[in-house]
């Protein structure tokens, strides 16, 4: 980071990867939303025939007013409109646009992990974020956890980079193990002098086949307090409190899962109680560590690093 500038102060690109990282579609789907409300446009592309397997990652056949194409995954970065071009037409309610001084400073970057060549793949992005003059890097990200949906989506903010940690008074990642593409993007920006911050957000393991628009609001709540605009939420809100209450209707019927979920939300107040000792919640924290640190599947419990840092319980 420039001597001083702040994380605030330039271009942010919001950065969010289908795949490892995205546990209930969260971290994808809050920056969709971010997509829907702000006037960008796409700037660059990477070439997918050089990051991805596409027996892992297959393209998908849509049909566009009569004419059926092929999406390749890849990744995309989009930059706001300059003024004088028009992409397409916002919703003329302020309520449903963004709002804030660094409107005209947001960058999105939104694709799938990919398969190989990561070194490659990080230069490349690197490439167009220096060559876009961005002057701060948000990953967004999601881990499946062992945590109750009837209470808040626990969040963790993160940086490598010590001035960014006092300027926005979040912590340092202590952790160590298997990673996703998030983390060497966030060594390689942090080495060429792109501060870098990353937001986690957890989502409960026993839903973990359906999207979570909880987690994705948890995640634009956090966003929205660190780089100081107003997110419109759209139908976000009535679609988690859709997705808590279809839940709630299927542990109804499921005294196994009812019980499971009572012990989650036990476990849950007893660390947020203002009882609890920093060393009781440090204990849990490492127990956490311990149960979920196979590696195996990000999906399932493995647990990354850095900007893959997720949420501690």
């Amino acid at each position: 980071m420039k001597q001083g500038t702040n994380f605030l102060s330039g271009r942010i690109l919001v950065v969010a990867f289908e795949g490892w990282n995205d546990a209930g579609e969260a971290a994808s789907g809050a920056v969709r939303t971010l997509q829907d409300v702000l006037d960008v446009v796409p700037v660059s592309e990477v070439d997918p025939e050089l990051y991805f397997d596409y027996q892992f990652n297959r393209p998908t056949v849509t049909d566009d007013d009569g004419h059926r194409r092929l999406i390749w995954p890849s990744a995309v970065m989009y930059g706001p409109v300059h003024p004088g071009e028009t992409s397409h037409e916002l919703a003329d309610d302020a309520n449903l646009r963004v709002s804030g001084d660094n409107v005209g400073n947001i960058y999105l970057l939104l694709g799938t992990e990919p398969s190989r060549s990561w070194k490659g793949f990080t230069a490349e992005i690197l490439d167009a974020a220096l060559a876009a003059d961005i002057g701060g890097i948000v990953f967004l990200g999601a881990m499946l956890a062992d945590v109750p949906h009837t209470r808040p989506i626990s969040i963790f903010a993160s940086s490598e980079n010590a001035a960014v940690r006092t300027e926005l008074g979040i912590e340092r990642s202590t952790y160590e193990g298997p990673v996703g593409i998030l983390s060497a993007i966030s060594e390689g920006a942090e080495a060429v002098g792109i501060p870098t911050v990353s937001i986690w957000a957890s989502v409960p393991h026993y839903v973990h086949n359906a999207p979570s628009p909880k987690a994705m609001l948890a995640l634009i709540d956090k966003l929205e307090e660190l780089v100081d605009v107003t997110i419109p939420r759209g139908t976000l809100v009535d679609e988690a409190a859709a997705w808590e209450a279809g839940i709630d209707a299927l542990a109804a019927d499921d005294e196994e899962m009812a019980a499971y979920i009572q012990q989650l939300e036990q476990a849950r107040d007893t660390v947020d109680s203002p009882e609890a000792s920093g060393e009781a919640i440090a204990q849990e924290f490492e127990r956490y560590l311990r149960r979920r640190g196979d590696g195996r599947d990000g999906q399932a419990g493995g647990r990354p690093s850095g900007p893959d840092e997720p949420w501690r319980s």
